[in-house]
C-alpha cells in the first residue's frame, strides 16, 4: 500500500477538469499526483467540475474524504494500492457559474475534460459544431450563462480576455481523432457566432494541443468497495480500480506553462496523430467489437469473452488484417507486439470489466472512421460490417434503457434495431449517426447481410458462432 509523499493542504490549484469521472481519476489525476509524490507540481493541483447528476455522485462520495480516494491497479499477477490527494475540490453545480468561478481562479492555467465525444456537440457529417443542437443553441441565446461544454469554454475565454487575463490550455483527453483540433474548431465557430474578436483572440492566445490517452478503466463495484476494506483497511467510498497499463501521449503546445508530466512517464511530441489513431484503431475500435459480439454470446465480462477461442481468432483478424492496414506504415511501434499486450490486457479478469460498460459509452465511429479508410482504399470490410452489425443486433436485444447506449439517439436507434426489417434500413440510413456512409452500398449491404444472419434471439447464439468462424 503506497501512501502519500506530500501534504495535500500544500497544493494550489492549477487545473479544472470537466468530467471527473473514473478514467480521469485513473489516468490525468494519478500522473498529476505522481509529480507531487516526486516533490513537484504542488501548484498543479486539480479542481473537478462536473456537468451532470453522475459528477454530484462523485462530489458527494469524495467530499467526506478530503478529496482523497484509493487507485487499485490489478492484473492476473496481483494487485498495488495507493492514496491519491491530487484533487482539492469538486465541484457539480445546477448552473456554470461555479465553474466558471473556479477556472477564473489566478493560478489556474489548464482546463482539461473528459465529457466524451457526445459532450462536444458536434455534427456527425461535418465533425464541426452542430449549431441545431439544443445545448448550443440554448447557449448562443444565453452565451453568459452557457450549459455546454464548449459554451463554457467560451465564456471562460470571454471572462480572461476581460479581465486581461492570459488565455488558457483547453486540454481534452477524449477518445477522438483530432481531439484538440475539433476542440478548437468547435470553440471558435461558436465564439464567431457570440463575438468575433473573441474569437480571434482565443485563436491567437488559447491552444487546444492533441492527446492520445490509454488505461482500461471499468466502473467501480461494490465488491471492489468492500474488498479495499478488506484487504487494506481502507473506507472508501468510490475508489477506482484500473489495469496496470498507462499511456499518455500530448503535442506539446501549451498557452500559460504545464506540469512537467515526462517526468512520470508522459511522452511530449510534435504529432500525436500516429499514436492516436493506432490506439483508435486497434484498440477502441477492437474493444468495442469485442464487446458487441461478446454480449450476443452470453458474456458478460470482457476477459471472459477475449478468452473465447472463436472471438479471440476473430479479435486477431479484425486487427491484423483490417485495422492495422489503416495505420501509417511507418509507426515507430512493433504492431504485432502491440497487438498481443492488448489480448493480454482484454484477457485480464481481475478487472472485472464488464462488456455492458463498452457497449453503453463506446462511439460507434470508433468502427466507422476505419471502414471510412478501408472503403476509400477499395478494400473489404467483412469483419468491420460484422462488429457494427453485432452493437446495432444488440440494441435490438437489451431489455434495460439505462444499459442500450448513452447517444442523444438512443431512443430512435433502440426503436428502429428492435423493429428490424425496413425499420433497421431506416436506422443505416440516419446521417447523425453514419454520416456519408449511411448512402455508401459498400458499407450499407454487407452490414445489412449480417444484420440478416444475425437476426433471431439472443439466447440462439449458434449464428452468432458460425459467422465469427466466417469472419475469422
Amino acid at each position: 500500500m503506497a501512501g502519500l509523499g506530500y501534504n495535500p493542504s500544500e497544493i494550489t490549484a492549477g487545473i479544472v477538469h470537466l468530467g471527473p469521472g473514473a478514467f480521469h481519476r485513473a489516468h490525468m489525476a494519478r500522473y498529476v499526483h505522481a509529480l507531487m509524490n516526486n516533490g513537484q507540481a504542488m501548484d498543479w493541483g486539480i479542481i473537478g467540475a462536473g456537468l451532470t447528476p453522475f459528477d454530484a455522485g462523485v462530489r458527494d462520495a469524495l467530499s467526506a474524504q478530503d478529496w482523497l480516494y484509493t487507485l487499485v491497479e490489478r492484473d492476473d499477477d496481483g494487485a498495488m494500492a495507493q492514496v491519491v490527494g491530487s484533487i482539492v475540490d469538486i465541484v457539480a453545480p445546477e448552473d456554470t457559474e461555479d465553474i466558471l468561478d473556479f477556472i477564473d481562479g489566478a493560478g489556474v492555467r489548464i482546463v482539461s475534460l473528459t465529457v466524451s465525444e457526445n459532450g462536444y456537440c458536434l455534427d456527425a457529417i461535418t465533425r464541426r459544431l452542430d449549431r441545431a443542437n439544443p445545448l448550443i443553441g440554448m447557449d448562443l441565446a444565453h452565451p453568459r450563462r452557457p450549459g455546454s461544454v464548449i459554451g463554457l469554454l467560451v465564456e471562460a475565454c470571454r471572462r480572461r480576455r476581460s479581465a486581461g487575463r492570459p488565455a488558457f490550455t483547453a486540454l481534452s483527453c477524449d477518445n477522438l481523432p483530432g481531439n484538440g483540433s475539433l476542440l478548437r474548431a468547435a470553440v471558435l465557430e461558436f465564439a464567431g457566432l457570440v463575438d468575433t474578436d473573441l474569437a480571434d483572440w482565443i485563436a491567437e492566445h488559447a491552444r487546444f494541443p492533441a492527446t492520445m490517452v490509454d488505461r482500461i478503466t471499468p466502473l467501480t463495484r461494490p465488491e471492489d468497495v468492500a474488498a479495499i476494506s478488506g484487504t487494506w483497511g481502507l473506507a472508501d467510498a468510490w475508489p477506482i480500480i484500473c489495469e496496470p497499463y498507462s499511456q499518455w501521449v500530448i503535442e506539446d503546445d501549451f498557452a500559460d506553462g504545464r506540469p512537467n508530466w515526462e517526468n512520470v512517464g508522459v511522452q511530449f511530441t510534435a504529432d500525436v496523430e500516429p499514436f492516436e489513431r493506432m490506439k483508435l484503431r486497434l484498440l477502441n475500435a477492437s474493444h468495442l467489437a469485442l464487446a458487441s459480439l461478446g454480449w450476443l454470446l452470453g458474456y458478460r465480462m470482457v476477459a471472459d469473452a477475449m478468452r473465447d477461442p472463436r472471438l479471440a481468432r476473430y479479435i486477431r483478424a479484425l486487427m491484423e488484417q483490417e485495422l492495422s492496414p489503416t495505420l501509417p506504415a511507418d509507426l515507430p511501434v512493433d504492431l504485432a507486439a502491440y497487438q498481443d499486450r492488448l489480448v493480454k490486457r482484454f484477457s485480464n479478469r481481475t478487472l472485472r470489466d464488464t462488456v455492458e460498460r463498452i457497449n453503453t459509452d463506446a462511439s460507434i465511429n470508433l468502427l466507422l472512421d476505419p471502414i471510412r479508410d478501408r472503403l476509400a482504399a477499395g478494400r473489404p470490410i467483412k469483419r468491420l460490417a460484422l462488429a457494427v452489425a453485432a452493437w446495432i443486433h444488440r440494441l435490438a436485444l437489451v431489455e434495460d434503457d439505462a444499459l442500450a447506449l448513452r447517444h442523444p439517439l438512443a431512443d430512435e436507434l433502440r426503436s428502429l434495431a428492435k423493429a428490424g426489417g425496413v425499420a433497421q434500413t431506416q436506422l443505416l440510413a440516419m446521417t447523425d449517426v453514419f454520416g456519408d456512409l449511411s448512402t455508401n452500398a459498400a458499407f450499407l449491404v454487407p452490414v445489412t447481410r449480417w444484420l440478416h444472419l444475425l437476426k433471431g434471439t439472443r439466447a440462439s447464439s449458434q449464428c452468432v458462432q458460425l459467422e465469427l468462424v466466417r469472419a475469422g
